[in-house]
């Protein structure tokens, strides 16, 4: 298994096809093909923020659509999920430069996409198990004991973490360094918390490099275990991406 799992794209289309280009893959088709016939994964959160989510959710879904790649949703995925069953969500914190987006569709296009997204997330796992188990994908991570359940608490640490309830001054919620006591023997590959570079602790990964507030769009090859990145075309907003001591 040879696999290039890709951060959170948020939208930032260019990025993610300077990215794949710069592995090797070919657009000529009109999404990312490798001629080694390497697989894209991704960590979730494709849409919101970024200027081009709905070019992102069409090649991910064509990618998963022709077994040429793997997806776990993101929090913002699930949003999107959910503002598309007509469930009442804010249309905040980035979800509404999606709702822009489709608001400029026409009512056709804008069902075909909606239909797409939806069967993309009603279709995928809340986490990949890959490999024989020796590699896990799961947007913001998952603790040794929940490996295997899919309970709601294992959904609410899958999409958003280890939080703890409170907020931090930014209304962000707080959230526990889950991977510096991570000890299990499954590499575990994530994304959701925005760091400057691909953090690796333990056997987790890290690999959300804030493309989207102006870091780098960055994938992390399997089992090479190498990274490459692009920087991103989006302003930088430093408050948004977190240190750890």
């Amino acid at each position: 298994m040879k696999l290039d799992i890709i951060g959170d794209v948020h939208g930032c289309f260019e990025e993610l096809r300077a990215l794949t280009t710069k592995l090797g893959y070919s657009w000529d088709s009109g999404y990312p093909v490798h001629p080694e016939e390497r697989k894209l994964a991704f960590v979730g959160d494709l849409t919101d923020r970024g200027p081009f989510s709905l070019g992102v959710v069409n090649v991910v879904c064509t990618l998963i659509e022709k077994k040429l790649g793997y997806y776990v949703p993101g929090n913002h995925c699930n949003k999107l999920y959910r503002y598309f069953l007509g469930r009442k969500v804010q249309i905040t914190h980035g979800l509404e430069t999606t709702v822009e987006e489709l608001k400029h569709l026409k009512k056709k296009d804008r069902e075909i996409i909606k239909n797409r997204f939806m069967k993309l997330y009603d279709t995928s796992p809340l986490y990949q198990v890959l490999d024989d188990g020796k590699l896990i994908i799961a947007h913001a991570g998952i603790k040794e004991e929940y490996i295997g359940k899919h309970s709601d608490k294992v959904k609410t640490f899958v999409l958003y973490g280890d939080i703890t309830g409170e907020t931090n001054p930014d209304g962000s919620p707080v959230r526990k360094d889950w991977a510096k006591s991570y000890s299990g023997n499954a590499v575990i590959v994530y994304g959701h918390t925005p760091v400057k570079e691909v953090r690796k602790v333990n056997h987790t990964y890290n690999i959300d490099t804030g493309a989207v507030f102006g870091g780098k769009l960055s994938a992390l090859s399997y089992p090479e275990w190498t990274v490459q990145s692009v920087p991103s075309s989006m302003p930088f907003v430093a408050e948004k991406f977190r240190t750890f001591e």
